[in-house]
């Protein structure tokens, strides 16, 4: 399993801090940003604690107003909550358009926002830049727009903000965009994507969920590789 946790020690590999105190330092981080609060450096990247399987209730449905690649209609959903400076969220990105180009209109892939700001101070930036592009120029552009960072700013490289703006330009109109980062306009979104990550039993990112036929839930924790997704879909199809 690999994916990044929000801090939770100062030692090398000490994991005695309970899971309620790291999960609350990733929601004050978030919520020091969202506040107009500064930002800190990047942490190491840590193992996270064991996660538990999440239940059907603490799973928020997919909507249309969600961010959905491939069929919205596919029997299979695999909702990632992601962080946009994450280097494992980058490495899943492929595998995750793998598995729909694989299952041809039987999984969608379905993203929502984890920025960890703690460890990436860039995350909620990116994020609410994505949101913007996503309702300026709608969702093809959206998806366009990951893919660009993942360009600008490989594995374990920070997106450098001098380049937002070039970013954006690529895929949509700059001076709307713009405007709904200046405003606000989906602060209250990412936060509320936030917290149902946390709901949900997310710690780290990136926190996968798969929604079977029925919407029953299964965790694919952290960046799996394409084989140990495959076969999580494979078994919810039966």
């Amino acid at each position: 399993m690999e994916n990044e946790t929000t801090p939770a020690q100062t030692g090398k590999n000490e994991m005695s801090t309970p899971i309620a105190i790291v999960i609350a330092g990733a929601l004050i981080a978030v919520a020091v940003y969202f506040s107009g609060g500064g930002t800190g450096a990047p942490s190491q990247a840590q193992q996270p604690t064991q996660p538990t399987g999440p239940s059907k209730a603490d799973i928020v449905a997919v909507a249309p107003t969600d961010h959905v690649f491939g069929n919205p209609n596919a029997p299979i959903k695999i909702i990632e909550y992601t962080d946009l400076e994450c280097p494992f969220c980058k490495r899943f990105h492929g595998t995750m358009k793998q598995v729909v180009t694989e299952f041809d209109g039987q999984v969608a892939w379905v993203i929502r926002n984890f920025p960890l700001e703690q460890l990436h101070p860039n995350a909620p930036a990116l994020a609410e830049a994505a949101e913007c592009v996503a309702s300026v120029a709608g969702n093809d552009a959206y998806w366009k727009f990951l893919d660009e960072i993942i360009v600008v700013a490989p594995l374990n490289t920070p997106f450098p903000m001098a380049q937002l703006d070039a970013t954006i330009s690529k895929v949509a109109t700059l001076g709307p965009v713009k405007a709904c980062i200046a405003a606000g306009t989906h602060k209250e979104k990412i936060q509320k994507e936030t917290a149902d990550a946390v709901a949900s039993g997310g710690n780290g990112t990136p926190h996968n969920i798969l929604l079977d036929k029925k919407g029953n839930p299964t965790l694919i924790a952290g960046a799996q590789p394409v084989e140990v997704v495959r076969a999580a879909v494979q078994k919810a199809l039966k």
